[in-house]
């Protein structure tokens, strides 16, 4: 195989000396956008896989689908920067990368899949890597503590145990904050990187995170220095994610809501409501577009059974044809000013949300208050990207009116 010699500090770069030094259990790396956290780490791996014959890695994301358009597609760009291609066999199917020499690899996977996560079995030397790229995608610490307990056994002399975290900000109160950047451990090194860190922009990359500096100034502090998500404006704080597997065969007083969509997805909600805790819990989700009639009838019934469901009233047509197709669904009331009393109503209650509601999570964690054009809260929220929040308003009319729990049922 033919080699070439480099001078690494040319292709790696400025600003993560201590970062690529660090050789304790856990490196995590909050950064702005063209921060340069994803390359870096790219190279690191594979610069170090070659320096270090017994290692292996593994590379997770939440979705196993995002991993070939991301981490694996960065991956193979480190190598190609390092002139290193005749030393890998790069494989699609299973996503995959080879170090010829030794047989070490480098493996891929998603944690919608938990049982591939940890049933790794390596053929040379030991897993001892991990990189979890868009770590704020793990809703639950939990999830987290499964992946860091399969980094363990002994290492051969000279190997360390070493598990990576690279994410763009996020809210404030994602427990990556507090399990990491709010507690002083030598085994951790938590920093934050952006944009002037990253010495190959160009004059116009430069100049949008200007531009960005001076008329969008909330902004920068998170897309420009990787400081966490804004949590002013934010409609709903009271809300928290947690694995509800063992209690949702006890939830008695269910409800449902559905919001139709044409160009948008249709979103079905379901919830568990506890006057006693003041709680509700979000347990199940629907949400996919562009359906027919009968698969949207189909799927409903699929999550809903005989209970009952409160639809969008803009959508009379398609609440008679799904009660012609026997869902029990019903129009909600709506009327002036339903929107804020529905918010004010849900604002009252801790909203507890099943880490598998991923589209919910994203809905509510990105819900905020519209402003007007000098920049002042108005007394609504932003109409982008609420049909799970807005089908969770109908589903509790009845509970907002003062109704009985008619509509609710056993699951």
């Amino acid at each position: 195989m033919k080699t070439n010699k480099i001078y690494l500090p040319d292709i790696v770069g400025k600003g993560y000396g201590t970062f690529w030094n660090f050789k304790g259990r856990y490196r995590v790396v909050k950064g702005s956008r063209a921060s340069k956290k994803s390359k870096t780490t790219a190279l690191w791996y594979i610069v170090n896989m070659m320096r270090y014959s017994e290692a292996n890695t593994l590379v997770i994301r939440q979705t196993a689908a995002t991993l070939k358009n991301s981490c694996f597609t960065e991956l193979k760009w480190a190598i190609h920067r390092l002139q290193v291609d005749d030393f890998w066999k790069i494989n699609v199917n299973p996503l995959e990368l080879t170090y010829i020499p030794t047989g070490q690899k480098i493996y891929f996977r998603g944690l919608d899949d938990p049982l591939k996560v940890t049933s790794i079995t390596v053929d040379v030397g030991v897993l001892c890597w991990m990189w979890i790229e868009e770590a704020y995608e793990i809703n639950l610490e939990s999830d987290f503590d499964t992946l860091d307990e399969s980094i363990r056994g002994m290492t051969p002399k000279g190997l360390f145990k070493q598990i990576t975290l690279t994410f763009n900000p996020w809210n404030e109160h994602h427990w990556l904050k507090a399990r990491f950047f709010d507690v002083i451990n030598d085994d951790i090194l938590a920093i934050t990187t952006d944009y002037r860190c990253n010495e190959w922009l160009d004059e116009t990359d430069l100049r949008l995170f200007e531009d960005m500096k001076k008329h969008r100034p909330k902004r920068y502090q998170v897309a420009g220095l990787g400081n966490w998500g804004i949590t002013e404006g934010m409609v709903f704080e009271n809300w928290t994610v947690q694995d509800l597997t063992e209690l949702i065969p006890t939830f008695a007083n269910i409800y449902n809501g559905l919001d139709f969509g044409v160009d948008d997805p249709n979103a079905l909600i379901r919830f568990d409501f506890e006057a006693g805790q003041k709680k509700i819990y979000v347990f199940d989700e629907f949400y996919e577009g562009h359906l027919t009639l009968d698969r949207l009838a189909e799927e409903v019934k699929k999550h809903i059974g005989n209970g009952f469901v409160t639809c969008d009233a803009a959508g009379k047509q398609n609440i008679l044809d799904l009660t012609a197709r026997g869902i029990r669904a019903i129009p909600a009331a709506k009327g002036p000013d339903s929107i804020k009393f529905g918010i004010q109503w849900l604002q009252g209650y801790d909203i507890i949300i099943h880490h598998k509601c991923k589209n919910f999570i994203k809905e509510i964690s990105n819900y905020q208050w519209a402003k007007d054009k000098f920049g002042e809260p108005l007394d609504k929220p932003v109409d982008k990207d609420n049909h799970l929040l807005d089908a969770l308003r109908y589903a509790s009319e009845p509970l907002q009116f003062g109704a009985s729990m008619s509509s609710a049922r056993r699951l």
